[in-house]
């Protein structure tokens, strides 16, 4: 007979062991649920509202949409618009939500459970300053994400957000934009008489915008007629021999028309997954660049007519003050940037401060020999972990603290400089254009530092650890 020999046990530890070392538990091509997305933002972990929610999702969606558009207006990144209205929706309990961002619109998808999906658009059609509603908005999404809001209520108080007046009146931001571009000046060498001249020559352009955007003129031809007036101005002042560099102040001048934060919201944009957007400010900000480029010319070519000398508005700053006058001097123009930005009042001296830091850093790392390159961007990583920390302690968004604070790294006047050099002076277009290409790569440093800062703050500066570390939960 034939020995009858028993069947092995089949070892399911070892088995479960051999399947996760050839399989993940997640493959790669699964599609990532965009709750993820809210990962390591301040809307972390939403509290899900249950209860009715197909019979008011689509209030919920048209909340999200004019939540979305007034965040554009009031100058919000594409990545804090996304994660709001992931959080906003999710806090909602609307499921299969997809969100579709560009430079000018938000499209909302919203496949509801055995019914027809819902799609949805808005367009922004208008900008303005207003750094405090952004704030204000930012605390409302909080509070939503921590359950403590329902979707009628949500409407209400953002319609209340967007009819609230502005913080500080327009007197205020006209002379807080003078006293910036004053400031500035002194910053990069100009004497107190220069720093008057400026003053008065913004006062004297910002009454000009004013009636232009009245009669609804574009935004580029006043930008290029307000250079052509600080231009001007410093050409009179040369041609009377008046004691001042004419130089810097139009280097003073154009800094305050500079669209340094929408280059780095660009390169934060693309770095953060959003091409679309950055293409487009990036469009944005070269014909604001061209503007003041064209303004300039105009003034100094109808100068040379008059028999006035040719200055060369695009020297190099070859000094500056002594950083004990440097220092008062960037507190004073960072709460005047501030104003004209709309912050909010209890941001103002939180945001001076990160920028103290940030330009001592700055100021440390050249003195140290880091270069014109790596300097900025460590002055940026440092100004964007402050940023988040004090954004997370005063509820607000980071670019808020962030952007009047990386003002004095001059990215926008270097970048003029290389414009103005390839498209005034043909004979030097290597000049300039090896120089665009120093400029944008400062650009991309400052902003990579930025983001790189913010995310090096975020394990760091979360409000409660322990409801960070929750998992979602119903009410």
């Amino acid at each position: 007979m034939i020995p009858l020999v028993p069947q092995p046990r089949p070892n399911n530890a070892a088995r479960n062991v051999l399947r996760r070392l050839v399989q993940s538990e997640t493959p790669p091509t699964a599609p990532m649920n965009i709750v993820q997305r809210l990962a390591g933002s301040p809307y972390a972990n939403p509290m899900i509202q249950v209860g009715k929610v197909e019979e008011s999702s689509r209030k919920s969606i048209d909340f999200a949409l004019l939540l979305a558009e007034t965040m554009f207006r009031y100058g919000a990144g594409a990545m804090e618009v996304e994660t709001s209205i992931i959080a906003v929706t999710a806090a909602f309990g609307l499921r299969g939500i997809e969100v579709d961002i560009t430079n000018q619109s938000v499209i909302i998808n919203y496949a509801r459970r055995d019914g027809i999906p819902i799609t949805v658009l808005r367009v922004v059609r208008s900008w303005t300053n207003n750094y405090a509603g952004l704030v204000q908005v930012h605390e409302l999404v909080s509070e939503i994400v921590s359950g403590g809001v329902a979707v009628p209520e949500a409407h209400q108080r953002l319609y209340v957000i967007i009819k609230r007046p502005k913080p500080f009146p327009r007197w205020m931001v006209s002379v807080a934009e003078a006293v910036f571009v004053a400031a500035v000046v002194g910053v990069i060498g100009g004497s107190v008489f220069g720093m008057l001249v400026a003053l008065l020559a913004i006062l004297l352009v910002s009454q000009v915008a004013r009636v232009l955007g009245k009669w609804l003129v574009p935004d580029f031809f006043i930008t290029a007629v307000s250079s052509f007036i600080v231009t001007a101005v410093a050409v009179l002042c040369f041609m009377f021999h008046v004691p001042l560099s004419p130089s810097l102040v139009v280097a003073g001048g154009i800094l305050l028309m500079l669209p340094s934060g929408r280059l780095v919201s660009a390169v934060q944009d693309a770095i953060n997954g959003f091409p679309v957007t950055a293409a487009g400010r990036f469009l944005s900000a070269f014909l604001t660049f061209g503007a003041i480029v064209g303004g300039i010319a105009v003034a100094l070519v109808t100068s040379a007519l008059f028999g006035a000398e040719r200055l060369n508005v695009a020297e190099p700053i070859a000094g500056s003050q002594p950083l004990i006058l440097v220092l008062p001097l960037v507190a004073v123009a960072t709460v005047a940037i501030c104003i004209a930005e709309q912050t909010a009042a209890r941001l103002l001296l939180p945001t001076m401060a990160v920028a103290l830091v940030g330009y001592l850093s700055y100021y440390v790392s050249l003195e140290v020999g880091l270069g014109d390159r790596f300097a900025p961007a460590l002055a940026a990583v440092i100004v964007g972990v402050l940023a988040r920390v004090v954004a997370l302690h005063f509820r607000s968004p980071q670019l808020v603290v962030a952007v009047p604070s990386i003002i004095f790294l001059l990215v926008g006047l270097s970048i003029f400089r290389a414009m103005f050099v390839l498209t005034l002076t043909p004979e030097d277009s290597g000049v300039g254009a090896l120089g665009l290409f120093n400029a944008l790569v400062v650009i991309l440093a400052v902003a990579a530092g930025v983001v790189l800062g913010d995310n090096i703050a975020r394990p760091f500066a979360r409000r409660n650890g322990v409801k960070d570390k929750r998992r979602n939960r119903r009410r």
